[in-house]
C-alpha cells in the first residue's frame, strides 16, 4: 500500500495532463518515508457526469483518495497528506489560474485483517529493501 485514487470531472483533461499528474503524485508519495515504494499505486478515474457549485459545467473537480494499511500514526499520516496535497496543488496551479476547479483529498486507513494482498512486484524491482 499506499493506492492513491483521482476522480476528476471529464472536462480536465483538456486543460491538466492526467498521466503526468499520476506520476507526480508516484514520485512524490516515493519520497514518504511511510509509503513502501513497491505498494504505490495510483490511477485516475473520469467522471463523465457532474453537477457542481451553481451548475455551471464550467467548474470541475480532482478528489484524491489515499488509503492505506492502518498502523501508522496521526502525525505521520499528517505529514504524508499534506506532502501530497501540496504536490497536487502545485500541479494544479496552472489550470487552477484559469479554470474553476476544486481540489480535495482523503487519506484512509485499511483494516489488513479484511484486506488480504499477494504480488510479486518486489521481485521486479532493484535496490528495494
Amino acid at each position: 500500500m499506499p493506492h492513491f485514487q483521482i476522480d476528476y470531472s471529464a472536462n480536465l483533461e483538456e486543460v491538466v495532463d492526467m498521466g503526468a499528474l499520476c506520476e507526480v503524485i508516484r514520485a512524490t508519495a516515493a519520497q514518504i518515508e511511510t509509503f513502501p515504494t513497491a505498494g504505490i499505486r495510483v490511477r485516475a478515474t473520469r467522471v463523465d457526469y457532474v453537477a457542481m457549485a451553481d451548475g455551471d459545467p464550467k467548474h470541475g473537480f480532482l478528489d484524491l483518495s489515499v488509503r492505506l494499511r492502518e498502523g501508522r500514526p496521526v502525525d505521520v499520516k499528517k505529514d504524508a497528506i499534506t506532502r501530497v496535497f501540496t504536490a497536487l496543488k502545485d500541479f494544479m496551479a496552472p489550470a487552477m489560474g484559469t479554470h474553476s476547479i476544486a481540489l480535495s483529498a482523503e487519506m484512509r486507513d485499511i483494516d489488513a485483517d479484511l484486506s488480504p494482498k499477494f504480488g510479486n512486484v518486489r521481485d521486479h524491482l532493484e535496490d528495494l529493501p
